[in-house]
């Protein structure tokens, strides 16, 4: 009998299902893996952006990880939506004893909207939660803030920041490129190696919570026992699937999701 893997995601709340808690939960069951999660935040929000975003206390964010984690033990963990300095804190304490695979996607700057992060999160972040990564999957603005370096305009540049972070100390760092123009291009820092993955880019607007989506599958992947590179190949194979589906769910005015369950849903 195979073991269930399974997948603890810290991040946020999104009530229209595309971005945050509930698309890191659907991307695990996806990948046949069992999600948990420990919501940071609560946000309104839906398709055409983000009205307001409200913090939980640290303390309670610290609980729902150390109930989890004395219970449920998860094989890997994605932490998402971190909202105050205070909360990267309190995740950082409750992690003393994490699981190696932790990837942290750092959401500081949403595409339409109210902002997500708090004044002083992204120094928080690279002292507190970068450490403890086994992947760091910015996108070129989010590299751009941590690294407080301008917005990269070529995989070169994207390279440099990289690097910036996995001195700062992240074990690895994958800088997201589809904010470029052109195809996509992710670039992958690690071990003193630099890789690219290229990739298709999809005719839809259903692009909410895509980075979300990437993170968590990589998460499941590495549960699995993937090697690194394998877990970020097969996430970027089936969110391309996840938004060529898109346009079939026909949800919202704005970016509407991915069709996280195409593979399931015939």
């Amino acid at each position: 009998m195979n073991k269930t893997r399974k997948l603890l995601s810290i991040a946020g709340s999104d009530p229209s299902g595309g971005a945050g808690i509930q698309a890191d939960l659907k991307s695990f069951s996806a990948f046949g893996c069992y999600g948990m999660a420990a919501i940071t935040a609560l946000t309104a929000q839906n398709t055409r952006g983000v009205v307001a975003a409200f913090p939980v206390a640290p303390d309670i964010v610290a609980a729902q990880i150390a109930a989890v984690m004395a219970d449920i033990p998860p094989d890997a963990i994605k932490i998402g939506m971190v909202a105050t300095p205070e909360i990267a804190a309190a995740i950082a304490g409750a992690l003393s004893a994490a699981p190696r695979n932790v990837v942290l996607d750092p959401v500081l700057i949403p595409t339409q909207g109210a902002s997500l992060a708090a004044a002083g999160l992204e120094r928080a972040l690279i002292t507190t939660l970068l450490p403890l990564a086994r992947l760091v999957t910015p996108n070129i603005f989010e590299a751009s803030a941590l690294s407080e370096t301008p917005l990269a305009r070529t995989t070169d540049q994207m390279v440099a920041q990289g690097r910036m972070l996995v001195e700062a100390g992240a074990k690895a760092v994958l800088v997201k490129g589809g904010d470029l123009s052109g195809e996509p291009v992710d670039v992958l820092v690690a071990d003193g190696e630099t890789r690219l993955f290229h990739g298709r880019r999809i005719a839809t607007r259903h692009t909410h919570g895509t980075g979300c989506a990437l993170s968590s599958a990589i998460a499941a992947g590495l549960a699995k026992g993937e090697p690194l590179i394998d877990a970020i190949a097969a996430a970027k194979v089936w969110l391309e699937g996840a938004l060529e589906a898109a346009d079939g769910l026909e949800l919202g005015e704005g970016r509407g999701p991915p069709n996280h369950f195409y593979g399931m849903w015939r």
